[in-house]
């Protein structure tokens, strides 16, 4: 007797592994998206979150460096993100199946 697709477990697996890359897809986007919303502005503040965090202190010029480095990580990872997911819309787009 012949299963149908949608009960063979190959069906199943497949089914389960879209459901981690979709998390994982989100995450991509929301991680470095997060990460800038709730950066904050001022360098003492993110002097005052390290120490709060770590128990580590460090100086006003070295959070506003670590702030621009965080920044500059952060952009990079949404535009990556973002050129990934163009050029699987535009390969999906090519070859209409």
């Amino acid at each position: 007797m012949n299963t149908r697709h949608c009960c063979s477990k190959a069906g199943r697996a497949d089914s389960h592994r879209s459901a981690w890359g979709r998390r994982r897809e989100l995450a991509r986007w929301i991680v470095p998206g997060a990460t800038l919303a709730l950066l904050p502005k001022c360098p003492a503040c993110l002097v005052a979150y390290v120490a709060l965090a770590t128990g580590l202190g460090i100086s006003v010029s070295a959070a506003a460096h670590l702030r621009t480095l965080v920044i500059i990580l952060c952009v990079g990872t949404l535009a990556f993100v973002a050129a990934s997911r163009l050029r699987r819309f535009m390969a999906r787009g090519a070859d209409p199946q």
